[in-house]
This record gives C-alpha cells, structure tokens and sequence, in this order.
C-alpha cells in the first residue's frame, strides 16, 4: 500500500462517516477486513509513522487551543483524530499548527478532537483476519519528549500570540 492509497482509505472512511471519528473507525476497520492481512499492516505503518511525525510541541499546542486543554491523552487521540481529517489537513497542521484555523469547516470539541478509536483500527482489522495481535510494525518508537520547543500552555498570552488564527476563531 503507498501512500495515495493510504489517504485514499481515511479519506472514504471518514465521508462514509460524515465526518464523525468512532463511526469514521468502524468504516476503516469494515474496509481494512477487505483487504490482506499485510496490506492492513502497510495501513498500521503509514499511519503509525504519521501519528509519531505529529509529535511536536507547536501540534500540542494547537490541540490544547482547540480543546481547551489536553493531556497526554487527549494529544495522543487528537494527532488520531488529525491523520483522520485527512492528507490536506494533516500536511497543513504539521507544518503550520495555526493553519488549523482556515483549514478546519465546524469543530465540535465534543465529538472533534478525539480519534481514539482511529489508532486501533488497523489492529483490530488485523486480529479480526488471522486471529492473532498484530506483529510489531518496525517503526521507530516515538520520541520520548514532543519534538521542538515547549510551550507554557496554562499562560493564554503565550498561546495567542503562537496561534493567532486559532485563538480568535476558537477563543474569542
């Protein structure tokens, strides 16, 4: 699987969804079963090594704007929730976190934000096929600490200032 058939299965996931993440999950784990227990795995790949480039700081960030506030957890889910939206938004958000603003239509902070259940698709489409938890992926583990520079998340100033578009569309 490359990377265009990747962002091809997300993408047709998450219309199927109309744009809703834990039904946008069972529509990739319906698709994935359609396909051979190692393209699922290629699927796991592309995906794993996304969801660890979206391990920076200026990402963190932008989802504690977003949320209003966000763990550990809540990150780990939202860079799900991000590979979710799809190649354009995802690209967009990497490399400028703020651009978030104009590239995102409506957020529901209660249903957008969290794609938990995206991050186990592939496994779940994987056991589902041959019976058994997927091997490992051969991905380089995450880094242990975000990449890039941290920020003060509790000081509002710093965050305005950082994420200007953000702040005024999701804040003021």
């Amino acid at each position: 699987m490359d990377e265009t058939e990747f962002w091809e299965l997300v993408d047709a996931a998450r219309e199927a969804a109309e744009g809703d993440p834990e039904e946008q999950a069972d529509v990739l784990v319906d698709r994935l079963l359609r396909l051979d227990p190692d393209l699922v795995l290629d699927f796991a790949r592309h995906f794993e090594a996304r969801y660890n480039r979206a391990y920076t700081w200026d990402l963190w960030g932008a989802a504690w704007v977003l949320l209003d506030g966000a763990s550990d957890d809540a990150f780990d889910f939202f860079r799900c929730w991000l590979i979710g939206q799809g190649r354009e938004v995802y690209e967009g958000a990497v490399h400028d976190p703020d651009s978030l603003a104009d590239l995102l239509g409506d957020f529901d902070e209660e249903i957008d934000g969290d794609g938990e259940e995206l991050g186990y698709a592939a496994d779940e489409a994987y056991e589902q096929l041959t019976g058994t938890v997927a091997p490992d992926l051969g991905i380089p583990p995450a880094r242990a600490e975000p990449e890039g520079t941290p920020l003060d998340f509790e000081n509002a100033r710093v965050l305005a200032e950082r994420y200007p578009r953000l702040w005024e569309r999701f804040k003021e």
